[in-house]
């Protein structure tokens, strides 16, 4: 069995809420107060950024649309663009708060086929990208080492996006983006 090393996945795992009652975390994590507990980083009109739980890399975000669906052409103008406004915020912050040399950012569309694990309610992962972020960890021993805890990669993913020209408010919870 391969292990790593994770302290910081404690509180996640004796959290006493285990999502009990929730038909969709993306459809129900945005909007509670306590932001931060469910890694939402950012708020736009309709869309919402989150770092997910189980990184590819540090920095690996999420940018959910509020409308809950798995299909890509049910989206209206105003959530598109909207969506799309955000992933370029996201895109600013990742790169100001970690300074990657590259990204990877995509949909999995089309339910379980596609790889994703909640395929009814479509997201964009926005991946930050290291030239020589994959060494022999995972071509050897099928392991993936992330080099920074969550709680620490939301501080930096926070003040970034509180410093984005679209931020209007970013004093508790999740940074408020207001685009023109």
């Amino acid at each position: 069995m391969d292990q790593v090393f994770a302290p910081w996945r404690i509180e996640w795992v004796e959290r006493d809420d285990k999502n009990e009652g929730v038909d969709c975390v993306f459809c129900e994590f945005p909007d509670r107060e306590d932001a931060r507990e469910h890694l939402v980083v950012a708020r736009s009109e309709h869309a919402a950024v989150m770092l997910n739980n189980y990184p590819y890399n540090p920095g690996h975000c999420m940018v959910i649309p509020d409308v809950h669906t798995g299909d890509y052409t049910d989206l209206g103008d105003d959530v598109l663009l909207d969506h799309a406004r955000l992933k370029q915020a996201t895109f600013d912050a990742v790169d100001a708060a970690l300074g990657p040399d590259g990204f990877n950012a995509g949909l999995n569309l089309g339910g379980g086929a596609a790889g994703g694990s909640i395929d009814d309610h479509l997201h964009t992962h926005v991946v930050p990208r290291w030239s020589g972020d994959t060494n022999f960890m995972a071509v050897v021993s099928d392991t993936k080492v992330i080099v920074e805890a969550l709680d620490d990669t939301y501080d930096r993913l926070h003040e970034a996006f509180g410093a984005h020209p679209a931020a209007v408010d970013s004093e508790a919870g999740a940074v408020e983006l207001v685009f023109d």
